[in-house]
């Protein structure tokens, strides 16, 4: 059984017929807005040995991204870019309803989702991660490890990812003899904008950013919307079985927008005081 069906068994009856009249009055239980998002706290540079990490807190939902650049060969039908491959766990400690094991299809879907985020956005220039077109690129490891679970694992996953490229350094590999060599320089990673993704989620006839796990457990729909350093839309993706009007996917987009600009911000001023 998922986290997110165990989730729904034990929000009581009670709490989330509580939950549905507050939300009915355009309230949530922790008395933020509907459009409003937890506290975000980010750390950068946690794990010494990775080419970039970042510790990311939504609310009590908790994330911890490292990367680590190396040479490797080029996926068939993209010879002349780099590799950026992205996965998640979520840890058996996150939350009491997770079980050691293999990924479930929600920690997959987890993964893939932010990578679609970083990917379409094009935040990493992969065609300056080729060494030999064809032979050797740069690979670029992200895993991603879920600390604490308390709903939007989405969006504070996205943020970690984002925060350790941001503050990124890749090492500077050449090739000599027909042979990789380390040459023990560092180099900022090739980025070109900073992606931000949105999730709200639909209870009823409300939509909600930002969802907390009990949230999720009533929810009837879900989207995440990332945009990119321009306010442009650079990926959409529905999750969960229920589905939005025109009018709520419109609305959902703008919020996205405006909170975007608002994390972007924060994450430009973090990461250049770390510069």
């Amino acid at each position: 059984m998922s986290s997110s069906k165990r989730s729904t068994i034990i929000v009581e009856h009670l709490r989330r017929q509580q939950m549905w009249d507050f939300i009915s009055k355009g309230k949530r239980l922790d008395g933020r807005r509907l459009d409003e998002m937890r506290p975000l706290e980010i750390e950068l540079d946690i794990i010494k040995k990775a080419n970039g990490s970042a510790r990311v807190k939504l609310g009590d939902s908790e994330v911890v991204a490292g990367i680590k650049a190396e040479t490797g060969e080029p996926f068939e039908g993209l010879e002349n870019k780099g590799a950026l491959i992205i996965s998640a766990e979520v840890l058996p400690t996150a939350s009491p309803y997770v079980e050691p094991g293999p990924p479930d299809e929600e920690t997959i879907e987890l993964a893939r989702v932010v990578d679609r985020g970083i990917r379409e956005s094009e935040m990493l220039d992969l065609e300056k991660l080729v060494l030999v077109p064809g032979k050797v690129v740069y690979t670029v490891f992200v895993d991603c490890s879920v600390l604490n679970t308390d709903g939007n694992l989405l969006d504070a996953t996205s943020y970690a990812v984002v925060s350790a490229l941001l503050s990124s350094k890749l090492p500077v590999f050449e090739m000599q003899d027909g042979k990789v060599v380390d040459t023990g320089k560092l180099q900022d990673a090739p980025l070109t904008t900073i992606p931000v993704s949105i999730t709200a989620v639909r209870i009823g006839d409300t939509i909600l950013s930002d969802p907390t796990a009990e949230e999720e457990a009533c929810m009837n729909a879900r989207i995440t919307i990332t945009t990119n350093s321009n306010s442009e839309y650079a990926a959409i993706q529905k999750g969960f079985a229920g589905g939005f009007t025109r009018d709520q996917i419109k609305k959902a987009a703008e919020v996205a927008r405006i909170k975007g600009e608002r994390v972007r911000a924060r994450l430009q001023e973090l990461t250049k005081k770390a510069g």
